[in-house]
């Protein structure tokens, strides 16, 4: 009994060192923690921040990330976004998209999937706060 309980335990242990990929969710898209952004990241993968200027001045953003607000502070799209998102990835390239808490990203991965046509969206599942809390570098808007 006590052999096979270690034997768990060990399983388990290993299980949760290895790094596994992100699983789809219904509707195409990935959610990711904080270590898949920065591997997909070094992979080359676009990260968009997708808050609003006055979000990126009060908690700065990723290093590595592109600012292209997606919603206003009403709650309305910004019609510069799918043009500008058009200039920076295409549909066949992965991106992955950053916002305070991971909920706004949720709908936009979701509608960049079934709407845009896009084959590979990252969720950040946590957003820049879970970011911060992880005590992970920001730069200055």
């Amino acid at each position: 009994m006590l052999k096979t309980f270690a034997t768990c335990l060990l399983g388990m242990v290993l299980m949760t060192t290895v790094q596994a990929e992100p699983q789809a969710q219904p509707g195409g898209y990935f959610n990711i923690d904080n270590d898949d952004l920065v591997r997909l990241v070094d992979e080359g993968v676009v990260l968009i921040d997708i808050r609003r200027e006055e979000e990126w001045r009060e908690t700065g953003v990723v290093e590595q990330s592109k600012t292209l607000t997606l919603f206003d502070a009403t709650g309305g799209v910004n019609p510069d976004f799918v043009p500008t998102l058009s200039e920076w990835v295409s549909p066949d390239q992965p991106v992955a998209l950053i916002c305070r808490t991971g909920n706004r990203t949720q709908v936009a991965a979701l509608a960049l999937v079934q709407q845009l046509g896009f084959d590979t969206v990252y969720n950040v599942t946590h957003g820049i706060t879970g970011w911060i809390a992880e005590k992970r570098d920001v730069v200055a808007y």
